[in-house]
């Protein structure tokens, strides 16, 4: 009876390589690979012809899909290698590691997420070859293994000596109780193997754990350590991966920096050819995006590699080397291109695929119908969807989108904001591993998108605790057409305004309900029940918002004046004459009450000046009572800020405002300028460039300065330009003046 123990370091293509050619020499009868046995049953799936790495296991509990552990594997992977030469060779192959159903269990005694100490024993045990590689003088752990392991072409024979090389290392080294199980477990599968008659056994596992399988400890010590382990119940699937997500630490012996790479050379059939064929890569890569790549330039940037390694005594050039004369050559010293070749070549941007016949919940199913029909397929490169909502196969795309986004499954955000009046919806998407995860989160909601958002959206409506997150709701809910869901999360929201008093809550909510109202109609969904709500929301602001801006703070102002904004600029949009009078109103009495503060007050004004709601002869007035010597500076400038903020141009067209600002601000001592030359700096900066040039050439002047006009032109037709108006206001969603 043989056993043949092959410690590989997780995804390296040279541990692959030599880990096939042990294979074919030893011809075991059974194969021991280290990974979850809860997903044993899976295991035939990597001989699918749709299953293409990376790939991972995912084990989760269903209880709590958010307890996980991924399990990925890539092409150069040593244990994908393994459980491939089985399946094609007709071999039994089995996981060996400690079952994930007691890991699980077991995980409040795991050790928090934390970087080791430099020199202590978790950082030994976590990546024992960064300490090797230290000893042998190498910058880091992952050139030394590239050295020794990636760039040979070495057969079974390698194994002896990383089992010499880590027995050594780990000798009187003290061992983590967890540690301690899995090797435990290990050693009673190899044993079981033994039971059933096997003649050669092969394992592939961890170098660091091959130590501790070379020799068998007895039964009972190992028995004792498994007994008395907690379970719970595990699920198991299989998940493609990426690239990107391989180079992160927190998978299963992931962690790898460069992936790209490594699969090129887990592909290069000779390896005294890797610096030309990688350059010629580099080159085209960067021909593709239009930067310079000539052939005169591929065998410069070799002839550099191939002389750097041989300063540095390396039989042959690495990553590193490639990497510097990469920018030295192509990107002539400039570091921004080696983020392009780092990102699309030495980490890349591959997703794996799996086969249908791999377990799903129902949600992943359906999610993976609608994204075929729809023709979204997902991809892990950064993609930027442009939709055309009165299409609708776009239409049903952004139904889709804001669904999974109610769901919590962020595949997609906005770009920009959806535009007034606009039919256009702009995505970003990028799709990653951990949404798969999100879905099977969401499945108990239901088993298709629509139902499972619907079932998700009323829940949340009942567990809302504050209005605006209501009013969110209900638009995420129409976005995303789940006619199920509007009803009762518009009934939460009728209930829930009824019983707020805030004001800030309340008009917090207007501007969504708003936006809904006035353009749902784009997305062909009924918004009837919407309109009731608002107008008790308008006329609930209206009566409590005097009330609410008394004694205000400097900050409190600031905040309520962004609301009276946000209100403002809703009630405009939705042009209903019933919901606007009062609005304009209740400004009309913040406006002329001096005890509110000047911010909101300045507000008001200039609001009911740019609506008509006020002349400018009544601006004039009240501009010069705040401006008067009997209030503080400070209010005054406080006012004026409120009044100019946004644009200065009622300044340059309206010489009446000009002159009583200019005549305020020569009265002031230089003292009281000094105190309110901040937040006249502060109102000022708002406005935009071609604003504060003009005002500065019109200061310039001095007093007297002519003002903005339209050119003169004798030959205007007004009865014609008045024909423009109508449509005009229509377009800007404005009153007619």
């Amino acid at each position: 009876m043989e056993t043949h123990i092959l410690g590989v370091r997780h995804h390296g293509p040279g541990s692959a390589r030599s880990v096939g050619a042990a294979l074919d020499a030893i011809r075991p009868d059974s194969v021991l690979v280290e990974g979850p046995p809860d997903a044993d049953d899976l295991m035939a799936l990597i001989a699918h012809a749709e299953m293409h790495p990376p790939v991972a296991l995912l084990v989760y509990r269903p209880d709590e899909p958010k307890r996980a552990v991924f399990f990925p594997f890539a092409a150069f992977s040593p244990e994908w290698t393994a459980i491939r030469w089985a399946c094609k060779n007709q071999v039994p192959v089995r996981f060996m590691d400690l079952p994930q159903r007691h890991w699980l269990a077991l995980e409040p005694e795991k050790k928090a997420d934390a970087a080791p100490d430099e020199n202590s024993e978790e950082r030994k045990r976590s990546d024992p070859f960064a300490l090797i590689a230290e000893a042998a003088g190498y910058s880091d752990g992952e050139r030394w293994w590239e050295e020794q392991f990636e760039k040979r072409h070495a057969g079974p024979d390698i194994f002896q000596a990383v089992i010499e090389l880590m027995t050594a290392f780990s000798e009187g080294q003290p061992i983590e109780p967890l540690d301690a199980k899995r090797e435990a477990w290990m050693r009673q599968t190899l044993r079981e193997e033994q039971k059933l008659g096997r003649e050669k056994i092969a394992l592939v596992c961890g170098a660091w754990h091959a130590p501790a399988l070379a020799t068998l400890p007895t039964v009972k010590s190992d028995t004792e350590l498994l007994r008395g382990m907690p379970k719970v119940t595990v699920a198991a699937t299989w998940l493609p991966w990426t690239h990107r997500r391989l180079t992160y630490a927190s998978g299963y012996g992931a962690g790898i920096r460069s992936p790209g790479y490594y699969e090129h050379l887990w592909t290069l059939a000779e390896p005294a050819s890797l610096a030309i064929h990688w350059m010629t890569r580099v080159a085209r890569l960067l021909r593709d995006e239009d930067l310079e790549g000539s052939p005169a330039s591929v065998i410069e940037a070799t002839r550099l590699a191939d002389a750097m390694a041989s300063m540095r005594g390396f039989a042959m050039p690495g990553l590193a080397e490639f990497n510097e004369s990469a920018q030295a050559v192509f990107c002539f010293g400039d570091a921004t291109p080696m983020r392009l070749i780092r990102e699309r070549l030495t980490v890349g941007d591959a997703l794996g695929a799996v086969p249908e016949e791999a377990p799903q919940v129902p949600l992943q199913r359906d999610f993976q119908k609608e994204t075929k029909r729809l023709r979204l397929p997902a991809e892990a490169l950064d993609k930027t969807l442009d939709l055309d909502l009165r299409k609708p196969g776009d239409l049903d795309r952004s139904r889709l989108l804001h669904r999974l986004r109610l769901l919590r499954v962020e595949w997609g955000k906005t770009t920009q904001a959806r535009g007034k009046g606009t039919f256009r919806e702009t995505w970003k998407l990028r799709w990653e591993p951990e949404l798969e995860v999100a879905l099977i989160e969401a499945a108990p909601w239901g088993n298709t998108m629509e139902q499972a958002a619907a079932r998700f959206a009323m829940d949340r409506a009942v567990q809302a605790e504050a209005l605006p997150e209501l009013t969110t709701l209900i638009e995420s809910v129409l976005l995303a057409d789940l006619r199920d869901a509007v009803e009762p999360v518009m009934r939460q929201l009728e209930n829930k305004a009824a019983l707020t008093s805030d004001v800030n809550h309340l008009m917090d909510a207007l501007p969504p309900l708003a936006t809904v109202l006035r353009y749902g109609d784009v997305r062909q969904t009924d918004t009837s029940m919407i309109g009731h709500i608002l107008t008790g929301l308008v006329a609930r602001v209206c009566a409590g918002l005097p009330a609410a801006c008394s004694s205000l703070s400097d900050e409190t102002a600031a905040e309520i004046t962004k609301r009276v904004n946000n209100t403002h600029s809703s009630l405009t949009t939705l042009a209903e004459e019933p919901l606007r009078q009062p609005w304009i109103e209740t400004l009309s009495k913040l406006a002329d009450d001096d005890s509110v503060h000047g911010l909101v007050t300045g507000r008001s004004t200039r609001i009911l000046l740019d609506d008509a709601a006020i002349d400018t002869d009544m601006a004039a007035a009240r501009l010069s009572r705040h401006l008067s010597r009997a209030n503080a500076p400070a209010q005054a400038a406080a006012w004026l800020e409120g009044f100019l903020s946004g644009s200065g141009l009622v300044l340059l067209h309206q010489p009446t405002l000009w002159g009583l600002i200019d005549a305020w601000l020569s009265s002031l001592t230089p003292e009281h300028f000094m105190e309110i030359m901040p937040l006249l700096r502060r109102t000022f900066a708002t406005f935009a460039m071609p604003e504060r040039r003009q005002m500065g050439e019109l200061a310039k002047q001095g007093e007297g300065a002519s003002h903005i006009a339209a050119p003169a032109n004798d030959d205007i037709d007004e009865a014609r330009a008045n024909l423009v108006l109508p449509t005009l206001a229509a377009l800007l969603g404005t009153r007619t003046r």
